[in-house]
This record gives structure tokens, C-alpha cells and sequence, in this order.
């Protein structure tokens, strides 16, 4: 393939349309030539960091110009779908935001139809690159804490959600659906046993002007024994750690950071190491090189180099959040996904 320079066009900016184009100004390799969006006020935001881009406000008219190499799509969940089958059937490298898709099926048509055609599809599994995760996963792979059999991850906490499509499930797949996709893949990237089952729970108590359930929780059961474990709430009062990690030898607390105030993902979390002798280390977070994720994508289009992430992690992920869904309508009855990792 080509080493000339990447041409990537966003589809939808929004807030994280304008952190994938400051990453794209940020990776020798690639260029921004083309930005859609209905609203001209996220035009003028793009054109601020990528004057020379040129703007569109219909998707398909973009796709069909000819400009781009890569699409990085940004739009509802409901849509991944749609409009990543419109990119690859125009030739086009894919780039999604999480989740990949709503459902395994339309996950496995997108990735099928992406090999027949030679083309890239990937999801932006940016937590991945977390800083305190990055740290976490180094801790566990030195085998700090010994070999991990449990594994607990939280976010949330006791607030009235937002009236976006964030919170429509028909749009969003449900809060499993929202910050699963960031979380369960940090469970999938770090316990690599078979998973057994998966077992779901949606409560549904207060918020009643959206449909996204008010607390839900995800229990995947592995077939060594490993148990882990995700919870998204806006039930919380008493907020958990945001990891809680337990190993044969030790264990990994991460605790959310209270100079984020009300907005506690947007900071790492504070990670102390206990040890079996009941000492406890803070341990200071792993630097992480900015936009690593976009510089993978110009190695793998130009050189073939593989990516730490990959589309059937990704698809694995929505596998997991469906079986879950499927579960919690059953109140909880374990449902076993067909994976293919």
C-alpha cells in the first residue's frame, strides 16, 4: 500500500471530533481534508484547527467526493453501522467510535465486508490508552499482584442524566452499552480466559425522563473461576473504586481523583498497590505517549505494523454488552456470548 500521506475526513464534531482533530495534526502521516456536520458552528471548530479541510453537511456527499482514505465516524451508535457499511463500500478505511455496532450480527457484517475489501475497520477504544489503566495492565503483566481472579470497575455516581442520545437507549444500546464498551474491553484486554457467561442487571428507579437504565451491572464469569465485574450508575451516592483488583499476591485499588469535582472520569484514577504484607505504595501512572492510537493507524495503513487494537476485541465487547442486555431482561439469567477471541 501507499506510504502517501493518510486524507481523513470526520463524520460528526462534536466534542470528540475536535480531540481526532487535533490528533490528526498531531501524527506525522495523516491529513485532515474533509469534515461533516449539520451544525456551522462545529464547522467553524474544525476549520479553526484545519483551515485547509473542506466542509460538508450531507454524510454520502462526502463519502462520494473522493478526498478521504479514512473516516473516522463519530455519530449515535444507532447509526456505526449504516454509515461504516456506506465507507467500506466506497473503498474507505473506517475508523468508529464506541460501540463498533448494537449488535454482533451487524459487527460481523461490517468486519466481513472490511476483509473482502482489504480495508481497515477499528474501533476508537481510546481507555485503552488511559494512563491509569496503562499502568494497571504493566502492574499486572510484572505480576506485582500475582495472577488476578478478581476484577471490579465502576463509574458513576448519584446524579440526574443528561437528556441526550446518551441517554435514549434506543440510540445509545443502553448505559450497559455507554461506558461498557470502554470498560469490559479493559476486562477483555487484561483476564485472558475463556469467558463462561455473562449475567446482567438494569435498574430502572428515578430517572424517569430517559429511557438508559439508572444502574446497571455486568458480571462476567470466566472458566477458570476469574469473576469480573462492571457498574455504570447514576444511583451511586456512595461512589466504589473506580478498579479494584484482587491477585494471589496483592491488589490494585483505584480511586477516583478529587480534584476532578463532580467530573471524576476525567481524571485518572489515584492507584495504590497492596502488597501480601499488608504494605501499600501510591504508584505513579506510566507515561503515555499522546495520540499513540492515530499514530497505530498510519503504521498499519502504510507499513501493515499490527495494532494493539483490534476489530474483533471490538466485536467481542458489543457480544458481551448484548448478552448482558439479553440477560438482565431475564433478571439476571447467565447468557453465554459466542465469542472470537
Amino acid at each position: 500500500m501507499s506510504k502517501s500521506e493518510i486524507r481523513v475526513g470526520l463524520l460528526a464534531y462534536g466534542a470528540i471530533g475536535d480531540e481526532h482533530n487535533q490528533a490528526v495534526l498531531a501524527t506525522p502521516g495523516m491529513v485532515l481534508t474533509a469534515v461533516c456536520d449539520t451544525n456551522p458552528a462545529r464547522l467553524e471548530a474544525a476549520l479553526a484547527i484545519a483551515p485547509a479541510a473542506k466542509t460538508f453537511v450531507d454524510a454520502t456527499l462526502m463519502l462520494d467526493a473522493g478526498e478521504i482514505d479514512l473516516v473516522v465516524i463519530s455519530t449515535p451508535p444507532n447509526s456505526h453501522y449504516f454509515w461504516a457499511k456506506q465507507a467500506l463500500s466506497r473503498g474507505i478505511n473506517v475508523v468508529l467510535e464506541k460501540p463498533m455496532a448494537l449488535t454482533t450480527e451487524e459487527c460481523d457484517e461490517l468486519m466481513a465486508l472490511a476483509a473482502s475489501s482489504g480495508l481497515l475497520l477499528v474501533v476508537y477504544q481510546n481507555r485503552r490508552y488511559d494512563a491509569d489503566f496503562v499502568t494497571i495492565k504493566s502492574l499486572i503483566d510484572a505480576g506485582e499482584i500475582g495472577e488476578v481472579f478478581h476484577y471490579e470497575s465502576f463509574v458513576g455516581g448519584y446524579a440526574k442524566p443528561c437528556s441526550m442520545w446518551h441517554s435514549d437507549i434506543a440510540v445509545s444500546g443502553g448505559a450497559i452499552f455507554d461506558w461498557g464498551s470502554h470498560f469490559i474491553d479493559q476486562i477483555l484486554a487484561t483476564v485472558s480466559s475463556p469467558l463462561q457467561h455473562v449475567s446482567g442487571l438494569n435498574q430502572k428507579r428515578v430517572w424517569n425522563h430517559v429511557t438508559n437504565a439508572d444502574h446497571a451491572q455486568v458480571t462476567l464469569t470466566f472458566s477458570d473461576g476469574v469473576l469480573a465485574t462492571f457498574t455504570n450508575s447514576d444511583l451511586a451516592a456512595a461512589r466504589k473504586p473506580k478498579f479494584f483488583i484482587l491477585g494471589t499476591k496483592g491488589a490494585i485499588v483505584g480511586n477516583w481523583d478529587p480534584a476532578a469535582g463532580a467530573a471524576v472520569a476525567d481524571l485518572p484514577a489515584i492507584l495504590s498497590l497492596h502488597r501480601e504484607d499488608g504494605t501499600i505504595e501510591i504508584i505513579s501512572h506510566e507515561s503515555v505517549v499522546p495520540y499513540s492510537f492515530h499514530a497505530s493507524l498510519v503504521s498499519f495503513i502504510n507499513d501493515g505494523i499490527a495494532m494493539l487494537v483490534t476489530a474483533t476485541q471490538s466485536r467481542d465487547v458489543v457480544a458481551i454488552m448484548q448478552a448482558a442486555e439479553e440477560s438482565a431482561l431475564a433478571n439476571g439469567i447467565p447468557v453465554a456470548p459466542t465469542l472470537l477471541r
